[in-house]
């Protein structure tokens, strides 16, 4: 993988996307709890999207991230703070609902998911989403050679939506996802390996 990245001359990111390192667990994890909002449907309940955050998305969470060599974690750092992070998985899902999705539209696992990808609110449409997700491209071809490239993102984002599919991605079948106790409907989008970002 390569080590940096950054954006393209058509991007205004001053943002240098590079694999995140253990001693920047907790800033990465202020980034994930100030963002991981952003995504929610409208009307979540503020304790619910808590319950979700301190569940999943600590510091120490991160930590594990940054270590589990089937995880790659990579952040997005301009001027010494993490602008935005993209953490990707691989191996198999773990609803059946992914997994019959993935098996039917590409073949048996392992695959990659694109577990999570977030900007600081600041950053957005300044480059820096579109460079960490043409470096998480990138490496998740090397994490699983040959393997698709996937993501569940709420069925009601458009906003998400039309930024996958900008980069490749289409949608392929549909997904429950569990957020803090409350049942959110999703949209499962697969990237193709040989698919590339525009540019």
């Amino acid at each position: 993988m390569a080590d940096v990245l950054r954006a393209s001359l058509d991007d205004v990111t001053t943002a240098v996307v590079r694999p995140a390192r253990p001693d920047e667990a907790a800033e990465i994890a202020w980034l994930a709890a100030l963002t991981f909002p952003l995504a929610c449907p409208p009307g979540t309940g503020v304790s619910t999207m808590a319950a979700h955050i301190a569940a999943h998305l600590t510091p120490a969470h991160v930590e594990r991230w940054i270590r589990d060599p089937d995880r790659a974690l990579l952040v997005g750092v301009d001027d010494g703070a993490p602008a935005g992070y993209a953490l990707l998985v691989r191996g198999l899902p773990d609803g059946a609902q992914e997994r019959e999705t993935l098996s039917t539209a590409t073949g048996p696992g392992p695959y990659v998911e694109l577990s999570k990808i977030y900007v600081h609110p600041d950053r957005q449409g300044d480059g820096t989403a579109g460079a960490l997700m043409a470096t998480a491209v990138a490496a998740a071809a090397e994490l699983a050679p040959g393997r698709p490239l996937w993501l569940g993102t709420n069925g009601r984002n458009e906003r998400a939506q039309a930024f996958y599919r900008k980069h490749r991605f289409e949608v392929v079948g549909r997904r429950t996802y569990d957020v803090g106790g409350v049942q959110h409907d999703d949209v499962v989008m697969l990237h193709a390996p040989g698919s590339s970002a525009p540019h």
